[in-house]
């Protein structure tokens, strides 16, 4: 199993960004996907969920109406769109198999003036 995250990277308050996971070694249509972060010194949390066929979807309070996760079968990939962005939400971002131990590297995220 491999994910691996991109599309971080620094940004003001107020922008967006789209992060993406490309997933391998799995049949990525039969599994819900994850996006998770982790800020410096906090543990990390859940930001949003998706289910298999790409509904169910899940958001932490503090990112709902900001962010939206999606995920494309045919190219075996997870996104999550993230707009208004805040700078609490800096924090490295990374993929998991939900339900799984499989995470990726992550992909760091700053929003900063």
């Amino acid at each position: 199993v491999q994910l691996v995250e991109s599309g971080g990277g620094l940004v003001q308050p107020g922008g967006s960004l789209r992060l993406s996971c490309a997933a391998s070694g799995f049949t990525f249509r039969s599994y819900a996907m994850s996006w998770y972060r982790q800020a410096p010194g906090k543990a990390r949390e859940l930001v949003a969920g998706i289910g298999s066929a790409g509904g169910g979807t899940n958001y932490a309070d503090s990112v709902k109406g900001r962010f939206t996760i999606s995920r494309d079968n045919a190219r075996n990939t997870v996104y999550l769109q993230m707009n208004s962005l805040k700078p609490e939400d800096t924090a490295v971002y990374y993929c998991r198999r939900t339900y799984y131990s499989n995470w990726g590297q992550g992909t760091q995220v700053t929003v900063s003036s």
